[in-house]
């Protein structure tokens, strides 16, 4: 294998000697920095080449584990552990666990107001110099007594000065006996290597060192003018390549070592992690065994969280940290190794200027270039991110903490911005960051944030106000549409979240407009005995004033009917809200905490209008754990009442027949003319709601009205066999079964899909493929009657075979296209035009 440093090498005369595996350990690139011309790589930080989570996180442990064995347990137990910013930040919180519950603290750039100095160094010959010392605990670095030792960790210890200097400040202000330098690699040379012994006699300290490998570089007379020089030449290359790059391409200038820039940031996914309340999100202000015991046993259920947003598609998968926040991204990663078939890789972003060269001799092939994004003490600049573009990632997890999470990240030519390129899938994972001080999640329930009352018509939905309050926001004056194809070729590919964009809504020709009014004239004592039903098992099982919170948009006409069911049979004025959920990123943890504030959340009953395969039914159980296990008051029942349930997957519905729901037909204009709602992280911030538009444009068309008073119509006729199946219903086996899982795990692998989400069972999730996604085929149940006109006409419209099966368990099933390509609509993949 070709050495990643020999480029260097040959042309600079640098030398690299040491033991055996240190060309393995470390490679070689130019700085461009006018202090020191090359830059030692290493293939196991995880900084600038993306390794192994394992084999970065095992390297760190190790180091520790041979502290421990150097101080014995009792010295162990007492040290403290220092790391250094940025690049060691990670490396020295692995030594910290290796070294079995030692109290770790990292240097740092950034000030953080209302924090006190507890120290500070230069460190000379880098870019960025000045460190400080913020620990929460004051006392954190005085002595333990006589031989607790401080373990100071670098990635390498080449001339000492940075470390020496360091303790020679830190001495001074809380003294000791006892220092541990530790690093990676000792490449100190010859005449710096006596230092190390004059330095102790001279502190009166004994002071340690433990390093992984050792060796020297060995630097030629001149290097660093040569070094510049031969930098400069390779800039004014690489320029004027991407010169000739744009004018074949005549497209618009864009950053060293990127595609051209966009005019547009590019989709990506948002995942807020709940980390465990009141640990820190690094060792910035101190990071204890109390922490430590926090966190471990969070590590799997947040690996879990962010290997479910990824979906089944990614195979080889970075996650990228963040300047200084190595250690929390290092952890998700190997939590993510560990309990995936993924394979992983881990690196982080950097504040260090490198030449980078696409030669296998050289350690640093590509570059990505964005600015800074966390608002830096020191003023903009530009940030890096090395050897992500051109490695073949099919997603990158991006974690940063939700100080760094600023608009900056998410502009056009942002960190966001220039990943998505490189790679299908974007998921931006934020941690919350740690402030000393304040209060830890779970206390802040007695001074909640002000979150705004929830929107009602008319100026939000033409529903009348009392029928329903919106926990939303009104995203009305945003353009968020995108054609059908567009949406459908982002999703599947991981560049875009379903929920970041929303469909050109469907508009009926008057042939469809006439079929919906037909079908809501057969089906509205069907469907009014249906909300009977439901309504009155929801009021014998959880009454006496449930509070309704349906989940937006399906579920508000259902939720909608069950309270006028309530008022007109029972005089009961029912509580009505709605609440967005989005497949794979949960549920609005703020509308919960809203509802917490006003209700009992014992009360809350959620509501949806049907179950397909019950992806949503899991969504919910899940979302409600991880917002109680992230601080969220406990007491919501994730169990969902439902108008239909032909999945078989919940215990409260009004049947389980699969028929057509005439709202179901239709999109905004028979829901309130409200749009499906929106999360994207540009859009909904940490204490708002999620998004949603109001189509006013669409009132000449709206039924909403038509639909609940011609179905509440019905309330009367139907009440005596509602009272009748009611009593059957509450004295009978309504345990989920499941049938519909299995019977589209069955459907995915008889037509080769292989992927459970592009099955789409039941007649009003069938409806949904036809009106927003790229349809393949539809399967219908032989002989299934009227319930299919609207399918079959819509089928029609858009060149989509119905297909006719037997042992169907529901009356009709929608399959997305598999293989799309932009304009493929029909069973061949070929492109048809929409009417």
């Amino acid at each position: 294998m070709v050495w990643s440093g020999s480029w260097v090498a040959e042309r600079l005369g640098v030398g690299l000697v040491g033991d055996g595996e240190l060309r393995e350990l470390l490679g070689l690139a130019l700085r461009r920095n006018p202090k020191r011309a090359h830059l030692l790589v290493s293939n196991v930080l995880g900084k600038h080449v993306p390794q192994r989570p394992s084999v970065v996180y095992g390297a760190g442990v190790e180091l520790g584990r041979r502290v421990r064995a150097l101080l014995g347990e009792d010295g162990a137990r007492r040290a403290v552990v220092v790391g250094y910013a940025e690049t060691a930040t990670g490396l020295g919180h692995s030594v910290a666990d290796g070294l079995g519950g030692a109290p770790y603290l990292h240097s740092t750039r950034r000030p953080v107001p209302g924090v006190a100095r507890a120290g500070g160094f230069e460190e000379a010959h880098s870019h960025a110099t000045s460190h400080l010392l913020l620990p929460e605990d004051p006392e954190l670095l005085a002595a333990d007594g006589p031989g607790a030792a401080l373990v100071l960790v670098d990635d390498e210890f080449s001339t000492g000065n940075t470390v020496l200097n360091t303790i020679r400040a830190l001495h001074e202000r809380y003294p000791r006996d006892h220092y541990v330098i530790v690093a990676l690699v000792d490449m100190r040379s010859p005449a710096d290597r006596g230092r190390l012994t004059e330095f102790a006699a001279e502190i009166g300290a004994r002071v340690d060192l433990v390093a992984r490998n050792t060796g020297t570089v060995t630097l030629p007379d001149g290097v660093l003018e040569k070094g510049q020089a031969l930098v400069a030449e390779q800039e004014r290359q690489q320029e004027q390549e991407r010169q000739r790059q744009r004018e074949r391409e005549r497209q618009p200038e864009g950053r060293p070592g990127d595609r051209p820039g966009e005019t547009a940031p590019r989709p990506h996914t948002r995942l807020d992690l709940p980390w465990p309340p009141g640990v820190p999100d690094g060792g910035r202000h101190g990071f204890t065994e109390a922490h430590r015991a926090l966190l471990e046993p969070a590590l799997p259920a947040l690996a879990d969280r962010v290997a479910q947003a990824l979906g089944e598609g990614p195979r080889r998968v970075l996650v990228l940290g963040f300047e200084e926040l190595m250690y929390a991204p290092l952890r998700l990663a190997t939590a993510l190794e560990d309990r995936t078939d993924t394979e992983v890789r881990y690196s982080t972003t950097t504040r260090s200027p490198v030449l980078a060269v696409d030669d296998p001799g050289y350690a640093i092939r590509t570059r990505l270039v964005f600015p800074a994004h966390d608002d830096p003490a020191d003023g903009p600049g530009e940030r890096y991110a090395y050897n992500v573009a051109g490695a073949g990632f099919d997603a990158v997890v991006l974690v940063v903490d939700s100080a760094a999470d600023t608009p900056a990240l998410h502009a056009p030519g942002g960190l966001l911005d220039r990943l998505a390129p490189h790679t299908a899938q974007v998921l931006l994972a934020v941690i919350p960051s740690y402030v000393p001080g304040a209060p830890a999640p779970e206390r802040q329930e007695e001074a909640p944030m002000q979150l705004p009352e929830p929107l009602r018509g008319p100026a939000f939905s033409s529903y009348a106000p009392d029928e329903v309050g919106w926990l939303l926001q009104d995203l009305s004056d945003t353009r968020l549409e995108a054609p059908t194809e567009e949406r459908e070729e982002a999703i599947q590919s991981g560049g875009a979240h379903y929920a970041e964009s929303l469909p050109v809504e469907y508009q009926p020709s008057a042939e469809y407009q006439e079929l919906f009014r037909s079908a809501l004239a057969l089906s509205a004592a069907r469907i009014a005995r249906a909300v009977g039903t439901v309504t009155e098992t929801v009021l014998a099982e959880r009454g006496p004033r449930p509070v309704l919170v349906s989940l937006a948009r399906a579920g508000t006409p259902v939720g909608v009917l069950m309270r006028r069911w309530a008022l007109a049979r029972r005089g009961i004025d029912l509580p009505h809200y709605a609440v967005s959920i989005v497949r794979g990123r949960g549920i609005d943890a703020n509308a919960l905490r809203w509802l917490a504030e006003h209700h009992d959340p014992a009360d809350v009953v959620f509501v949806d209008g049907w179950t397909g395969k019950g992806a949503i039914t899991r969504e919910l159980a899940a979302a409600v754990a991880e917002f109680e296990k992230a601080g969220g008051v406990a007491g919501f029942d994730p169990e969902i009442a439902v108008l239909a349930d032909p999945g078989g997957c919940v215990r409260t519905y009004g049947t389980r027949e699969d028929f057509l729901i005439p709202s179901a037909c239709l999109n905004s204009t028979v829901s309130g003319l409200i749009s499906r709602t929106v999360l994207r992280a540009d859009l909904v911030g940490p204490h708002d709601f999620h998004g949603a538009k109001f189509y006013r444009e669409l009132a000449a068309s709206d039924v909403s009205g038509l639909f609940l008073d011609t179905v509440a119509a019905r309330f009367d006729e139907v009440a005596d066999d509602v009272d009748t199946e009611v009593k059957e219903l509450l004295a009978a086996d309504r345990a989920p079964t499941w049938e519909g899982w299995a019977a589209v795990e069955r459907i995915s692998e008889e037509y080769g899909i292989h992927d459970v989400n592009l099955v789409k069972p039941g007649v009003g999730e069938t409806t949904r493929v036809l009106l927003r996604r790229v349809p393949w085929k539809i399967l219908a149940r032989r002989g299934a009657g009227p319930d299919l006109d609207h399918i079959r006409l819509l089928a029609e419209q858009r060149g989509v075979p119905v297909e006719e099966v037997d042992s169907l368990p529901y009356t009709c099933v929608g399959l997305i296209h598999p293989k799309y390509t932009r304009g493929a609509t029909g069973a061949d993949g070929k492109a048809v035009e929409s009417a």
